[in-house]
């Protein structure tokens, strides 16, 4: 099986974890691009959704899914659905590949439960050899980077078509890489309270409570004790 027909096998899944008449916080990536599109499939079923981008409010709203801006929302979100960039044995999580890991971060720490759809690549002992997010305010990018070398990585200015690239936030993003995090809860707690930083796309104090992961055996489901 390809990769994206393991993306595809979770995406599929995942459908079973969407709650009928409620509204869901919906990720961004290549593998939530795949559960788009298998929501468009229930989509009235749903009363809607809240987006973690830009790029994933196009996408449903090109599906013809309503999209809630998190704000006029005055529950709790029953169920945030989002890929992984590594997740490990516990259910700690790297995000932000995409660039999108403090609306990501937001979205899941206003749902009930982070189901986590990845294929079996993304599994790991030690978070940390995918290259580590942290949304920067534009100004203190050098500073924060110093900062981050000391913790014993290497922070990089994340560029594309050789310009810094920007958040839906305005920021710019650092990947940070050469670490081995035995601790994310206690090294998320670090990053975050740096001043200048955004938020770090640790999620560790906020994992997943299930994890699907595509395989070619079919899909596996981890759960976590969170």
């Amino acid at each position: 099986m390809s990769q994206d027909d393991l993306k595809l096998s979770v995406a599929r899944a995942a459908v079973n974890y969407v709650p009928e008449g409620k509204i869901i916080g919906v990720g961004t990536g290549s593998t939530a691009n795949f559960f788009i599109d298998e929501l468009a499939r229930i989509k009235d079923r749903i009363a809607g959704t809240v987006a973690s981008s830009k790029a994933t409010a196009e996408r449903l709203v090109s599906h013809g899914i309503r999209v809630f801006d998190l704000n006029d929302i005055h529950d709790s979100i029953p169920v945030y659905i989002d890929g992984a960039d590594e997740i490990s044995g516990t259910g700690a999580m790297i995000k932000g590949g995409g660039g999108a890991l403090t609306r990501e971060k937001i979205i899941a720490s206003a749902s009930d439960r982070f189901i986590c759809i990845a294929d079996e690549s993304k599994l790991v002992t030690t978070l940390g050899k995918f290259p580590l997010p942290v949304e920067v305010i534009p100004m203190a990018h050098e500073l924060i980077a110093r900062k981050l070398d000391a913790l014993g990585g290497q922070a990089r200015l994340r560029l594309k078509d050789g310009k810094p690239f920007i958040t839906d936030n305005g920021n710019v993003i650092l990947d940070i890489s050469g670490l081995q995090i035995a601790r994310p809860e206690e090294l998320e707690r670090i990053i975050n309270n740096m001043a200048g930083i955004v938020t770090v796309g640790l999620f560790a104090q906020r994992g997943a409570n299930v994890c699907l992961l595509g395989s070619p055996d079919g899909v596996k489901v981890l759960e976590f004790d969170k």
